[in-house]
């Protein structure tokens, strides 16, 4: 097959040829199903703000999200999972599930945050970017495996986005005329949206670690050399999460996600500084980005979560 990189220079950390277009339809997916989680939660929150008279200006704002903004973030937001190598993608995935565990446990048995879902938007892509890179890893056909999930999730993230617009136009007045299908059905089921993503979200994440396990110890040659990384990088984790539950406790808002982020990257930083390769300080760098322009991106749908 043609490749790329038999006339394109050779870049350390880079790909060319096949390898560059399996990391571009990975990291499509990815936000394919960082899309469809946004807009399924916009459905909800604008659903749940609908029904409270003093939430009208969270509806508002919550409506007004332009499609023209949603296409730059699916960009966006591709480009950076395919820049992102696996190793980094995993130690992100892993470090999110351990601190969702400790969420969920912290908040009690079958409570559910919706602000826990928006926080976990990069840490998805990524979760799904090591699910595929494991499960089709050796593949004879890999490139068109990605390419027809890459259309399944990108039909899917389409048809989940006008539903949002939909139900951001015309749930209000069909929900009381009472003509539409999809509106009837929200109306009698809407609550149950966050339950099919916890759902959803649990069965992607315990796939997602599982690989992201596999792919970390790929690169050790012996079990002493697996020890010299997990144990630094478990007392990291554990570190991270303790903190980061006492600062939920004490602060919230805003600033205080933000603050999160930076402790946790910054950590990580750290970490692969002495354990790591340069080339997973650079992802490290990239997965900042990432996490924080989903953050901005759903800034609207926190602010909401918050005041919930």
């Amino acid at each position: 097959m043609f490749s790329l990189g038999s006339w394109l220079p050779a870049l350390p950390g880079l790909a060319w040829g096949w390898a560059l277009l399996d990391a571009l339809l990975q990291g499509l997916v990815g936000a394919c199903a960082v899309l469809v989680l946004c807009s399924l939660l916009k459905v909800y929150l604008y659903i749940q703000c609908l029904n409270d008279p003093e939430r009208q200006v969270e509806k508002e704002a919550i409506g007004a999200q332009r499609w023209v903004l949603e296409l730059l973030h699916a960009v966006v937001l591709t480009a950076l999972l395919a820049l992102v190598g696996s190793r980094v993608a995993a130690l992100v995935v892993l470090e999110f599930s351990l601190r969702a565990v400790s969420t969920v446990l912290s908040l009690g048995k079958g409570a559910h945050s919706s602000q826990l879902y928006l926080l976990c938007q990069y840490s998805l892509g990524c979760g799904v970017s090591c699910g595929l890179s494991f499960l089709l890893e050796g593949a004879p056909h890999r490139t068109c495996n990605l390419a027809l999930a890459a259309g399944l999730a990108g039909l899917l993230a389409t048809y989940a986005q006008r539903l949002a617009r939909h139900v951001c136009t015309l749930y209000e007045l069909h929900s009381r005329a009472r003509y539409c299908g999809i509106c009837i059905f929200l109306l009698a089921a809407g609550h149950g949206i966050p339950r099919l993503l916890w759902n959803a979200l649990a069965i992607t994440f315990a796939v997602a670690d599982l690989a992201a396990v596999a792919l970390i110890n790929r690169d050790f040659l012996s079990t002493a050399e697996a020890i010299r990384f997990w144990t630094p990088l478990t007392i990291c984790y554990t570190l991270l999460v303790v903190y980061m539950q006492e600062e939920s406790r004490q602060s919230a808002g805003g600033r205080a996600v933000y603050q999160t982020v930076l402790v946790r990257m910054g950590g990580l930083f750290i970490l692969l500084l002495t354990v790591g390769r340069w080339t997973d300080v650079f992802h490290v760098l990239i997965s900042l980005l990432g996490e924080l322009w989903c953050l901005l991106r759903a800034g609207v749908m926190l602010e909401a979560c918050w005041r919930q």
